[in-house]
């Protein structure tokens, strides 16, 4: 999930009390209905293949996944959002191994990689970016899928107002410069004022389409939301779905093409 470099390694955002307070902090992730439609969408894609899930936090879509009898791995690169997943019923169906999703490995071919809720953005350089290309392609299967939602990017807005629920106020200010977006969150929990700031390289959808093709995947779907709504110049967020080529012996092909 969060991410940042110290001294050149990349060490999570995210400690004990965020990850132990995850689900009150973002608890409109966590809408029985949202999931639903979440785990629908991404077992309709694995087809019973195995999944990875790239950033699995504390499991909120992972272990429901599970429970769709696909065998679900996932790559985080924080010891306490492990830590809280392994505290959830159920979680032992999911395989975890702590690290960068960027560069981190995990045994097997699969047949879905996911990458939810604008985690692409915690990787702040383009390169870093598109190695998280490169790795979900590495661990796909022929015709295998990858799946990213993200929201789209509106500069012209900064600072741009994306929560405001009473315990919850997010305000994001671009840099256009630097292609950087820093999100300020204020949370008031138990009485208390919680503040958080993270920087995130935005993106839009054709650079991500520019990537996926350099890692030899091709764009299959892309919707508003995980009811499949149609994607127009107008939808905040995307659901993106690049497949790799179904021939990996023959470079450059993929179904449909």
């Amino acid at each position: 999930m969060g991410r940042a470099y110290i001294g050149g390694m990349a060490e999570s955002r995210f400690d004990g009390w965020t990850a132990a307070h995850y689900a009150r902090l973002w608890p409109e992730l966590f809408e029985p209905s949202l999931v639903e439609a979440t785990t629908d969408f991404l077992a309709g894609l694995a087809g019973g293949g195995a999944a990875l899930e790239f950033g699995v936090g504390t499991g909120r879509i992972a272990i429901p996944l599970s429970r769709r009898r696909i065998p679900v791995y996932g790559i985080e690169l924080s010891a306490a959002m492990i830590r809280e997943l392994r505290a959830q019923p159920g979680s032992d169906a999911v395989t975890v191994s702590l690290g960068d999703f960027a560069t981190t490995t995990v045994d097997g071919s699969f047949s879905l990689v996911y990458l939810l809720r604008n985690t692409i953005t915690n990787l702040t350089t383009r390169e870093e970016q598109a190695q998280a290309f490169r790795n979900a392609a590495g661990h796909l299967g022929a015709g295998g899928r990858f799946v990213i939602e993200n929201y789209v990017p509106v500069p012209a807005e900064s600072p741009r107002l994306f929560a405001d629920t009473g315990q919850h106020r997010g305000v994001e200010v671009y840099d256009v410069g630097k292609q950087i977006a820093v999100s300020h969150h204020t949370w008031i929990l138990d009485g208390e004022v919680h503040t958080y700031a993270s920087a995130h390289r935005y993106v839009g959808t054709a650079e991500l389409d520019d990537m996926a093709r350099a890692a030899g995947m091709s764009l299959r779907e892309r919707w508003a939301d995980w009811q499949r709504g149609p994607f127009t110049d107008t939808s905040p967020a995307h659901i993106s779905v690049w497949q790799a080529r179904v021939d990996l012996s023959r470079p450059g092909t993929a179904e449909n093409d």
